[in-house]
């Protein structure tokens, strides 16, 4: 009988079904029928009873000569939130079988689909990282189809295609080529899954009412986001028990899940008090776009609303914080939310920038606050209590009129010292502080220091938690430090080098398997890459160029757009070409930093220009998940702009520090 004990762990349904193929052979068809719909949450659709049926059909034929192993059915991957038609685990090795049913032929998408969940497994669950996994994709009446034993990626088989008839032969030809050590099946249901979602895929879980645990890593070299979650709830309960204003800063290192944590508390407190009208304010225009967009099309699919209804929906969830800003200017009146978070706190405006804005606007010509004093004062109009989340990344200001961190504690400091501060230990680095020391950076707050508030492992980066560390050293010019980590992460994260941008498309291309994302990213100053086809003064669109497939010209996959520091900011890829241009070259040492104007580059002299642009190459270097890929031009003593000497001492910097180069 099948062991029901095992079907749902820790409130998580992992499957169906679940069984030995002995007993699967020997139960009736009605039986296990009747045990998948018993284990179905949904309503059980006609076409899927007959799915079942048929897919019980085949496998008692084909399993029957084999007589072996245990079988699970409607398999739950928490993080893309599909479930695997069948796994069959035999002789140590796991075969997926993706069904599709009345098939004549085998469709590109499904061989993605199945694709996906064995690149899922390999990476986030804990007991197939070291198992042989089999993709199988099968298409019923789909002719017969070759098989060739052929490694994708280390630990999984290319997809093999058959249809009912062949499914038997297929799995036994795996096993007569194959050995492995034996598994014990029901500790692979049971084993720990610690996915690593792109925001994308997290904002979509959270807004489908997952909590975070179902999305996110919880092993022990991470602080868990639930932390951080719960240390600001503590710090809202205070503050509304004893009437008090907060201000809490969440840091972390680049793709550590600042943005998930803001999702999850926005997500959490809706929950736990609508009165309180908590809200997620984000100024990164295309982040809000790609993920307003990507919640549309994610309920348009699931639910079949209309689109338009999503994305009213969708954008009430997550707003451009500017909107916000704005409807304060014309009311004295305090707001409806308490909370607020405020997504990428350091790219706020300075007192400047928002003036010059604020003049241009009819009837504000006199404004002096900067971004961060004004948004305090919004929240600060409650008479009762209010709580501030800013989200802050160190080293991101890549744009002029960006004030940092230290603005937001000036503000406090000269206008609001009654407000409570809440920070992390870490919030002392230079990444966050510009070399301030902690006796000026908190003189005169109501300060308090909370551990969880820092998020110190890169969650974007699942395969290495040293690639923020080794692109830190890299751009401080700390040569031994940057060699040693990229010997450490290379095995796991890899990186290379490359003068010839047809060998970076042919290798990006290569690593990509199944609807993993990739795409070209350059400084939005490199303006002399357009000779060599990157355009970067050509804008993308964020949401079509990070959503839409390969087929698009548009999409990133396509490997014709290029995205900049400013498109891509807070959003992820896969796998990325960063192409290198002479704005930011090395040579005698140093990185010299220029801009590019009418027919010449002209050397930047001012300090803020010149951490912008370093922060810009901060930004593209920790934008990808699994690997990446510098291309660096050859240059052209032709071209005066394109000089040799522009690029050959970056290259030689790279070279010297380990970063391996394919020719």
């Amino acid at each position: 009988m099948a062991i029901k004990n095992e079907i749902r762990t820790h409130g998580l349904q992992r499957c169906f079904y679940f069984n030995s193929v002995q007993n699967f052979l020997n139960q009736s068809e009605g039986t296990i029928l009747g045990e998948l719909a018993k284990n179905n949450p949904f309503f059980l659709e006609q076409d899927q009873r007959n799915a079942w049926l048929e897919e019980i059909q085949i496998l008692k034929k084909a399993l029957s000569e084999i007589g072996t192993g245990h079988l699970i059915f409607e398999y739950t991957i928490p993080r893309i939130g599909n479930r695997i038609d069948v796994v069959y685990i035999v002789g140590g090795i796991v075969f997926l079988l993706e069904f599709k049913v009345g098939s004549r032929e085998y469709a590109p998408h499904a061989v993605e689909q199945v694709t996906d969940y064995a690149l899922d497994l390999k990476n986030f669950h804990k007991a197939s990282h070291e198992l042989l996994l089999v993709p199988m994709l099968i298409a019923t009446k789909a002719p017969a189809h070759s098989y060739e034993n052929r490694e994708m990626k280390p630990g999984i088989l290319e997809v093999i295609k058959c249809n009912s008839e062949s499914l038997s032969e297929a799995i036994k030809q795996v096993l007569s080529q194959r050995s492995a050590s034996p598994l014990d099946a029901e500790e692979w249901l049971k084993s720990s899954y610690v996915p690593t979602p792109t925001i994308i895929e997290a904002a979509q879980a959270l807004y489908r009412g997952h909590g975070v645990t179902d999305i996110s890593r919880n092993d022990a070299s991470a602080v868990n986001l639930n932390q951080t979650t719960a240390a600001i709830n503590k710090i809202i309960k205070k503050s509304k028990r004893e009437h008090k204003k907060s201000i809490c800063f969440i840091t972390g290192v680049p793709g550590a899940g600042k943005t998930l944590a803001g999702l999850n508390i926005a997500n959490e407190r809706h929950k736990f008090d609508e009165n309180e009208h908590a809200v997620f304010l984000s100024g990164n225009y295309p982040l809000v776009t790609v993920l307003q967009e990507a919640l549309a099309r994610d309920e348009h699919k699931r639910l079949g609303n209309k689109k338009n209804e999503a994305t009213s929906k969708a954008k009430a969830f997550i707003q451009i914080i500017h909107h916000f800003r704005d409807d304060a200017l014309s009311t004295d009146q305090a707001p409806i939310e308490k909370v607020a978070i405020f997504d990428e706190a350091q790219r706020a405006w300075t007192s400047k920038k928002l003036s010059n804005f604020m003049a241009s606007k009819k009837g504000s010509p006199n404004f002096e606050m900067s971004e961060p004093e004004f948004l305090i004062s919004i929240m600060d109009r409650h008479t009762d209590w209010a709580v501030i989340i800013c989200l802050v990344g160190g080293g991101q200001e890549i744009n002029q009129g960006e004030a940092g961190l230290i603005e937001w504690f000036n503000s406090l400091r000269q206008d609001f010292p009654n407000w409570d501060v809440y920070v992390s230990d870490q919030i002392t680095d230079s990444e966050y502080t510009n070399e301030l020391s902690m006796e000026r950076l908190f003189s005169g707050l109501k300060y308090n220091f909370v551990k969880p508030l820092h998020l110190a492992v890169s969650l974007r980066s699942f395969r290495s938690e040293k690639v923020a560390g080794f692109v830190k050293a890299l751009l401080d010019i700390d040569r031994d430090t940057a060699t040693a980590l990229y010997q450490k992460l290379h095995q796991d994260y890899p990186i290379y080098l490359t003068r010839d941008l047809d060998r970076a498309k042919a290798w990006i291309r290569a690593q990509a398997k199944g609807s993993e994302r990739y795409g070209i990213t350059a400084s939005s100053g490199a303006i002399r890459l357009r000779g060599y086809g990157i355009w970067v003064q050509r804008k993308v669109n964020p949401a079509t160029w990070f959503l839409n497939d390969s087929k698009d010209v548009r999409s990133s996959c396509f490997l014709e757009e290029t995205a900049t520091e400013f498109d891509i900011q807070g959003l992820e890829l896969d796998w990325a070409i960063v192409c290198w241009d002479a704005n930011f070259r090395f040579r005698d040492g140093a990185f010299e930093h220029w801009s590019f104007s009418g027919t010449k580059w002209q050397n930047m002299k001012q300090s803020e220009e010149k951490l912008y642009l370093k922060n810009t190459y901060r930004v593209l270097l920790t934008r990808a998940r699994q690997g990446m890929i510098i291309f660096i031009p050859p240059g052209s003593d032709s071209d005066k702009t394109r000089a040799h000497s522009y690029y050959d001492g970056t290259y030689r910097y790279l070279k010297e520090i380990g970063i391996q180069e394919i020719k």
